[in-house]
């Protein structure tokens, strides 16, 4: 059955945000790396815009062009007026909770949507394309946020797209830091890490206890995240490594549990990492903090908390259902 929405559709939209940053900063001349900059959003735009008729390894190339800008130190954010603390104060005592609600509105239509949306048809027609249910929930729930957050404020139709690229631009090179760790743990998966972590593994410690074999994978899953930044990049290595072949493999252990409470595992690392910086590093920037650190310090507690309930709940019932 053919859907009349794809996730496609999101990946042009994203791409024309990205385009539109890049047009705004090569008009831009009081920009100091204008230039640079905008070949950075604009190769991104590409990338989003063309990238399913692009052949991979012309992608990987744009790819490898924007890391050398990032590292060239060629990406940087343009110069803006800041609302005074007097213009922010009378905002919000305007609008008090009242900004709360088109935040609430992302997950909320998100859960809706991924429970609804791939059963509504039209005849020969599908609403929505069924296997990427969940992504298309969030898009269209983000679209709706946007709707009611200007009528809720009274803001102009553009306001989305020009406040988006400023905190996009605060951001920086670290928003195609996810999609490129991943790429990363895929990587070093078909290169055999893998095995040679599950070799390291079963020499170091007595993984011929269960208890063990899940305390060696949720740590693996942790410290391998804190190192990538990205715990989908931890899995496709620590679980292939360790979870299948000693919990699962060896013990018998459900796969399914395994897996969610592992992920689960590699986010507390995400937590106490620098290398997760759009979690991490960006939010200290964005809040002007002295310590770039003070977020990573903050979590490191319930962090370590959540890790050790994870290990428990895994033992408990991996090899129980």
């Amino acid at each position: 059955m053919k859907p009349l929405l794809t996730v496609e559709a999101f990946y042009v939209l994203i791409g024309a945000v990205f385009a539109f940053m890049a047009g705004q900063v090569a008009l831009d001349k009081t920009h100091a790396r204008r230039w640079g900059t905008a070949l950075f959003w604009g190769l991104l735009a590409v990338t989003y815009l063309f990238g399913k008729l692009l052949p991979p390894a012309t992608v990987g190339y744009l790819v490898l062009v924007m890391v050398l800008l990032a590292a060239a130190r060629q990406v940087q954010r343009s110069a803006e007026r800041r609302p005074t603390l007097a213009e922010r104060t009378a905002e919000a005592a305007r609008l008090g909770n009242k900004l709360f609600w088109p935040a609430l509105l992302v997950p909320a239509s998100a859960v809706v949507g991924t429970l609804l949306l791939d059963k509504i048809h039209f005849g020969g027609f599908a609403l929505i394309e069924a296997k990427q249910v969940t992504l298309i929930a969030l898009g269209l729930g983000s679209l709706l946020a946007i709707a009611v957050a200007l009528r809720t404020t009274g803001a102009k139709g553009h306001t989305p797209v020009v406040e988006g690229g400023r905190l996009l631009q605060a951001i920086g090179w670290a928003l195609i830091l996810p999609q490129m760790l991943a790429a990363l743990g895929g990587i070093f998966a078909k290169a055999g890490v893998g095995p040679v972590v599950a070799d390291l593994v079963a020499r170091a410690l007595p993984t011929q206890f269960p208890f063990v074999a899940v305390a060696a994978y949720c740590l693996g899953m942790l410290l391998f995240t804190m190192c990538m930044g990205n715990a989908f990049a931890a899995f496709a290595v620590i679980t292939g490594g360790i979870g299948l072949p000693l919990i699962v493999q060896q013990h018998g252990g459900n796969a399914a549990i395994m897996a969610g409470i592992g992920m689960l595992s590699g986010y507390c690392g995400t937590l106490l990492t620098p290398m997760a910086a759009n979690f991490n590093i960006v939010p200290a920037m964005l809040l002007e903090l002295t310590d770039k650190n003070a977020v990573i310090k903050a979590q490191v507690p319930i962090a370590l908390v959540v890790f050790a309930a994870n290990v428990l709940i895994m033992y408990l019932c991996v090899y129980r259902f």
